[in-house]
């Protein structure tokens, strides 16, 4: 059975946007490993946290920030979104000391597209 094509237009959407974050996230990588003169082993499966090593996060921070940064409510509103306290949102995109789970992140993700698309969401 075919999907609706609303959704597929949506996904295509999405899919677009994150073709683009990763060609940020490539340059980003290779300026970070200019920077990054020493090298540590992580454990496998240790969780990451933003940085330099976390190219894909940072461009996708980078497109967000703009969206919730100057504008009232504007974290609040995501933050109710994504089903976290607004704090959260702050370090997620401005402090940059955490980032979010898989699911959240696809939801950003997601609400970027339909930002850069014109959709209210939510």
């Amino acid at each position: 059975m075919e999907n609706p094509p609303i959704y597929s237009a949506r996904l295509r959407d999405t899919l677009r946007m994150a073709e683009g974050l990763a060609l940020v996230a490539q340059s980003l990588m290779a300026a970070a490993q200019k920077q990054v003169t020493k090298t540590t082993r992580k454990r496998r499966g240790q969780t990451l946290r933003p940085g330099p090593h976390t190219p894909m996060w940072n461009a996708l921070a980078l497109a967000v920030k703009p969206r919730v940064k100057g504008r009232y409510g504007a974290q609040s509103k995501l933050a109710r979104l994504l089903g976290v306290p607004p704090q959260r949102v702050h370090d997620y995109l401005i402090a940059r000391r955490a980032a979010p789970d898989a699911e959240r992140t696809l939801q950003l993700l997601f609400w970027l597209a339909q930002q850069e698309a014109g959709i209210d969401a939510g």
